[in-house]
């Protein structure tokens, strides 16, 4: 059997996940200028030779802004992410495993956070906490668990089906050896396109807040906190605006077009006939 090619989402997804995270690998070796330095120039310079993308009101550079902005883009996505993925999996497994009271009681506790938007928990937490980067990366990520143990618990239930752990339940294997070495690598493939598009959730969710003032705080490169000094001058200086929501736009979508194309291409129901 030919393996399937490679389908136009998963490229176009790749390559423009791959851009923003040669950004923010790039920020962190070299930057044209120092992030958040007042710089001796004029205020909104227009892209040119000397500040590619332009000077904002503060008179610093727009694009070693840019670039300082991928880091704090993937950071808050990764952890945001991980946090989802370590709570989320295991309650997936453990709903789809467990006593039928005990997986209903996980689901109901899973539909009740699930009501809950992400933005919204983020917001009450930096209610709580005060606006942060790291208040935003937990409450998005707890916000995200949801996901994650829905469609675990929908591969694991698909998992706990089939031949080879009846066999290993016939064999005497625990329920804990069954999870580890049947049915975790057998939804990992799942959990991997729910991370890509809970990535680009979690970017959207932190520009948001950080556009709100309640994200990454004043003395951080974000996008979305560019957006935010951005919106007092739209109507003399656009670009400073366009800029960053041009790059949270083409990240939201580079991390959605992945998911979608490692959904088609892990999917085996797509396999040639």
């Amino acid at each position: 059997m030919s393996r399937r090619p490679v389908n136009p989402s998963l490229l176009i997804g790749g390559v423009l996940v791959g851009l923003v995270v040669l950004l923010a690998v790039v920020s962190y070796f070299w930057t044209p200028w120092p992030p958040m330095r007042v710089l001796p120039v004029e205020p909104y310079q227009t892209p040119n030779a000397e500040h590619w993308l332009g000077t904002d009101r503060f008179r610093r550079d727009v694009f070693t802004q840019v670039l300082v902005g991928a880091r704090t883009t993937l950071y808050v996505g990764l952890v945001a992410v991980g946090v989802a993925a370590v709570i989320g999996v295991p309650l997936g497994i453990l709903a789809a495993m467990a006593s039928r009271w005990l997986g209903a009681l996980v689901v109901r506790g899973n539909d009740v956070l699930l009501a809950f938007p992400a933005l919204l928990l983020a917001i009450m937490f930096a209610a709580l906490y005060g606006g942060s980067t790291r208040v935003a990366m937990i409450a998005i990520g707890i916000a995200t668990v949801p996901s994650f143990v829905r469609i675990t618990r929908s591969g694991a239930l698909q998992v706990m089906r089939s031949d080879y752990v009846t066999a290993a339940r016939a064999a005497g294997r625990s329920s804990l050896g069954i999870a580890v070495r049947h049915v975790l690598p057998n939804v990992m493939g799942l959990v991997i396109v729910q991370a890509s598009v809970s990535f680009a959730i979690a970017i959207l969710a932190e520009a948001a807040l950080a556009y709100l003032g309640l994200g990454t705080p004043i003395g951080q490169a974000s996008w979305g906190r560019m957006l935010y000094e951005a919106q007092s001058t739209l109507s003399t200086a656009v670009h400073l605006a366009v800029i960053p929501g041009a790059a949270i736009a083409l990240a939201v979508l580079g991390f959605n077009l992945l998911g979608d194309g490692l959904r088609d291409y892990l999917d085996p129901r797509l396999e040639e006939r």
